[in-house]
């Protein structure tokens, strides 16, 4: 079987990327954009970065932000009626994997009508046609959705989260501005870093990996390993690697998948409105010792990635320990709890396994798992 891997057409990297967005949209030959950012950017000055290089250049928007930060089926719906109304040619998408998921909802809705019921989209929806044309530019460095063909929307009805795919959603132009992240607060910073390093983790011990992903992997593990507590602490290079880490980590896992931890943390999300990143960074090292059995000599190129030393002399009992230790002490210091009991009710244990075994990304784990193991996860972490 082949191994397909579907990347940006283009992407921009480093300090002042957005000032490429006004020769993108010309040489494109667009004409209106339609801009998604969150309310919270919107009113702290984030999404006038991008604003201006629009009014500078003379390139007409219309913004939208009915967008929550686990957004909803409504949250797309209200964005696809009013993408119609705005006459817009192409979507900017400012911010995390919010404003990027819910952009993507909407241009590949605007292009598929037929998907307009958005739980059609869940899984891997067999749209025909590409997304309307979407500039993506992060604010925090841990969601890669603008490299990504994933995307999450929630159903507040059901209390639960949809995790939809779809390579015809990946946006055309990336613009990676560590400058658009410097003003990220240091438990946002940590939180979306870990997810960052959970993505790289996950991916690189999936059962979809391969050799160019585990490229892509180790090196955003080494990456991020070295530079998230510089981030946390916004030293000027900590934010440009983290841009850079959680971008590599992008490219890979959207091409092979995750694993239980994300199918895990997913629930925490829409039943307690868990941030993604907390909910990840909290599950990944108990997960990893979980799955360590069915990685391999995965685990010590984890360890070696991370900076652990003399791991060829470690046996393998020693360098899986080496691994899951040295996630627990990143996590650690940048602030991340140590376990669920804040946040999750041991009453609702039995529907977020089930959930958790449901999720897309439940398929992808190195382990062969279940609704019983998956209990006794949550279950030892509370």
């Amino acid at each position: 079987m082949a191994n397909r891997f579907v990347l940006n057409e283009t992407s921009y990297h480093g300090a002042g990327a957005i000032q490429e967005i006004a020769a993108e949209a010309k040489g494109r030959g667009f004409q209106k954009a339609f801009v998604c950012s969150d309310p919270d950017l919107v009113k702290f000055g984030v999404t006038d970065k991008v604003l201006k290089v629009l009014d500078g250049a003379g390139l007409p928007y219309e913004l939208y932000s009915n967008i929550k930060p686990n957004p909803t089926i409504e949250n797309v719906q209200t964005g696809v009626e009013a993408y119609k109304k705005s006459g817009a040619d192409y979507l900017v998408a400012i911010g995390g994997g919010s404003s990027m998921d819910t952009a993507k909802a909407i241009g590949i809705i605007i292009n598929n009508p037929d998907f307009a019921d958005v739980v059609s989209l869940e899984g891997v929806a067999p749209t025909r046609n590409k997304s309307v044309p979407i500039f993506a530019v992060p604010t925090t460095a841990g969601t890669a959705a603008e490299v990504t063909i994933n995307y999450v929307i929630t159903d507040a009805a059901k209390n639960r989260k949809m995790v939809c795919v779809d390579p015809k959603d990946i946006p055309v132009v990336a613009f990676v501005d560590p400058d658009m992240m410097s003003s990220m607060p240091k438990g946002l910073t940590a939180a979306t870093g870990m997810d960052a390093l959970t993505h790289a983790i996950e991916g690189y011990i999936t059962a979809g990996a391969w050799e160019l992903s585990d490229m892509f992997h180790l090196k955003a593990i080494e990456i991020i390993s070295r530079s998230l507590r510089d981030a946390v602490a916004n030293t000027p290079k900590g934010r440009e690697d983290m841009a850079l880490g959680q971008y590599v980590a992008g490219m890979g896992f959207s091409n092979v998948g995750l694993g239980i931890v994300h199918s895990m943390a997913h629930p925490l999300g829409a039943l307690y409105d868990t941030p993604h990143g907390i909910a990840n960074a909290i599950i990944l090292p108990t997960v990893m010792e979980y799955n360590a059995e069915a990685t391999g000599e995965k685990y010590r190129e984890i360890a070696r990635a991370m900076g652990v030393k003399d791991v060829d002399s470690m046996s393998q009992e020693e360098y899986r320990k080496a691994a899951v230790d040295a996630v627990r002490k990143l996590s650690e210091d940048v602030g991340i709890p140590a376990d669920l009991k804040e946040i999750v009710k041991r009453e609702d244990i039995p529907f977020l396994a089930q959930s958790a075994y449901d999720d897309a990304c439940r398929p992808g784990n190195p382990k062969e798992t279940s609704v019983a193991d998956i209990t006794k996860l949550y279950e030892s972490l509370i």
